[in-house]
């Protein structure tokens, strides 16, 4: 099947969805709405990897296990160790494909807010100081600048493994409020 556009239509509704994008493009907001639309669970995957003190959670394998065993889900299609069992279940993928300029704006605004209003995350975890963006080699911010061309690589690779499944590209938020009030609407 090939990639899909913002409005193409969908061949049936989804139930088991994965958002892929670059760090702080958005995936986990574009998650959220397109669960709330079709009416089932939205996981967010940073809940289920960070523990305390951001370690890595030791249950998260399992965890996501128990995810892609359910008949409905939306999550982030994130951490190289459980890539493949969400893509292995999926039936469908939308790829937030932000312009670069865009994604490293929102990372950035999004990285100074939650750090300024102490926000907190994932199992009590704060943002670092803003300073660590200079001394942090995997500071969010620059983590996204230097990944920011994986996600089409890793697409690429899913197409190849996965002609089956549906995949669409939205390549702005207009696409993406467009495609959920159209296709995935319609879908229903």
């Amino acid at each position: 099947m090939p990639v899909l556009t913002s409005n193409q239509s969908l061949e049936a509704c989804p139930r088991r969805v994965l958002v892929a994008g670059t760090s702080g493009s958005g995936k986990t907001t574009l998650a959220s709405r397109i669960a709330r639309q079709l009416g089932i669970p939205h996981v967010e995957i940073d809940a289920l990897y960070h523990g305390p003190n951001w370690t890595p959670r030791e249950s998260f394998l399992a965890d996501v296990s128990a995810l892609v065993a359910e008949d409905e889900w939306v999550t982030e299609w994130q951490y190289s160790s459980a890539r493949a069992a969400l893509a292995a279940r999926a039936d469908l993928v939308v790829w937030l494909d932000l312009p670069v300029a865009t994604v490293m704006r929102q990372v950035t605004v999004r990285t100074v807010r939650r750090q300024l209003r102490r926000e907190v995350l994932w199992n009590g975890n704060h943002e670092p100081s803003l300073w660590t963006v200079f001394t942090e080699p995997n500071h969010i911010v620059r983590w996204a600048w230097r990944t920011r061309h994986r996600t089409g690589e890793r697409i690429d690779a899913l197409v190849r493994a996965r002609p089956e499944l549906a995949i669409v590209r939205l390549r702005s938020h207009r696409q993406a409020r467009a495609w959920l009030a159209g296709p995935l609407a319609a879908s229903r």
